[in-house]
């Protein structure tokens, strides 16, 4: 009975790897439905999905992609789509997506970085636990300042001329 995997594997071309990938991203603490959705996107068509075809797509009900696609809208990753003379709305990644996935953060390393110093330094009593904390806050500090540079270099090379 491999027919009917076999049809859906053929009408959404990267269904396996995108489940593998939805999976990994739902064990690092991102929600599993977003998770699932976001990663359909990167198989869609060059139109998008409707939120019919992403619930098709994931054997899902409409609402619990409905619910998925407002979070991952929230948070920038997908967009919407229109098409005119077409009432669906379509769905597809945002550009830049990954990008801006990578670097949300940045602020928050930096942030962090300072504060887990303050905290270090406050802490002389403990000087193994104030040598691990400045350890870290200095690579959340690093990663602020060179996750940056990164996007910008890879943009760099990555530009069509």
């Amino acid at each position: 009975m491999a027919g009917a995997d076999d049809t859906a594997a053929a009408r959404h071309p990267g269904s396996e790897a995108a489940e593998q990938a939805a999976a990994m991203l739902a064990a690092s603490g991102m929600p599993r439905m977003p998770s699932r959705v976001l990663l359909a996107l990167v198989g869609s068509p060059d139109d998008g999905y409707t939120a019919a075809e992403l619930a098709d797509r994931l054997g899902v009900s409409p609402a619990a992609v409905s619910g998925a696609v407002r979070s991952l809208q929230a948070m920038r990753l997908i967009q919407r789509l229109s098409r005119p003379g077409d009432r669906r709305d379509r769905y597809d990644l945002a550009d830049d997506t990954w990008t801006g996935v990578i670097t949300a953060n940045v602020p928050l390393y930096g942030r962090l970085g300072e504060l887990m110093h303050r905290i270090a330094d406050e802490n002389a009593d403990a000087p193994l636990s104030a040598a691990r904390a400045h350890r870290s806050a200095s690579f959340l500090e690093f990663l602020a300042e060179r996750l940056p540079e990164l996007v910008a270099e890879w943009e760099d090379a990555n530009t069509e001329t």
